[in-house]
């Protein structure tokens, strides 16, 4: 659901330089033994390729798994394939955005788009359900004030009734007024009213720590008190969405919270 992201392609990286790539990748859960998994986020890396060359590609560059951005005009059987030649998972997708040409990012929160909002958690669930993808993020939109609030959890209802049968996880990304200006959700205390106004164990919230700092701040005490509710986390340098390796966060530190 990003607004800002440059195009990187996988020959400027090995898998040996995977931190410096961060920006593109997401966290999955680590495992035992406390080592952090990274998910390559192929709607930023590996777009100068077809998006099965670009899973097999973040295969050979050593990552742990892969999520994508707005797949649905690459046939999802073809995608399958890929995951299962590479045993790669894939981690998530995100709702259609609508007439992106006209600026729109999002239907979920758009009051007079319910229709739209819909069809876009139908397409992204059957996507989803063809390539084993594990998450959903509904994508809000550019609204504001309380109807476009009642207009969002609706569509969350919707989505979690439709995901929950599957084991489909919907998640919800606050996005920060400087890229994203107007979107419907820009906290993370904002995206825990909605989780409490759904009421459903199948909505969690996707936590970039790119957003979240350049909104809130408070990163670790955040990640730590957000946990019973976090599905997802990313993180990119701030404020620049560069690598992790500079800017306001010290990520060493944040990567030991996360553990």
């Amino acid at each position: 659901g990003e607004q800002r992201g440059e195009r990187v392609t996988f020959d400027e990286f090995h898998a040996e330089k995977r931190s410096s790539v961060a920006k593109l990748a997401q966290f999955i859960d680590g495992d035992d033994s406390g080592v952090l998994q990274l998910s390559a986020n192929l709607g930023f890396l590996g777009r100068d390729r077809s998006l099965p060359d670009a899973i097999r590609a973040a295969k050979a560059a050593g990552f742990d798994a892969v999520e994508v951005h707005w797949p649905y005009d690459v046939d999802p059987a073809e995608v399958k394939a890929a995951l299962d030649e590479t045993g790669l998972p894939l981690l998530g997708l995100n709702t259609d955005r609508g007439d992106v040409a006209n600026g729109e990012n999002g239907l979920s929160a758009l009051p007079g788009r319910e229709p739209e909002a819909r069809a876009a958690v139908d397409q992204a669930l059957a996507y989803a359900l063809a390539t084993g993808a594990r998450n959903i993020h509904v994508m809000a939109g550019f609204a504001q004030g309380a109807q476009a609030e009642n207009v969002f959890v609706s569509a969350l209802e919707y989505a979690c009734a439709k995901a929950e049968p599957y084991g489909i996880t919907i998640l919800i990304e606050p996005l920060n007024h400087y890229d994203a200006p107007g979107y419907c959700l820009s906290t993370t205390s904002h995206a825990e009213e909605l989780i409490e106004r759904v009421a459903q164990d199948t909505l969690k919230l996707m936590f970039d720590c790119y957003h979240v700092q350049l909104m809130e701040g408070d990163i670790s005490h955040r990640l730590a008190r957000l946990k019973p509710v976090i599905g997802h986390i990313q993180f990119a340098r701030v404020p620049d969405r560069g690598p992790p390796d500079g800017g306001e966060l010290n990520y060493s530190h944040v990567f030991d919270v996360i553990r």
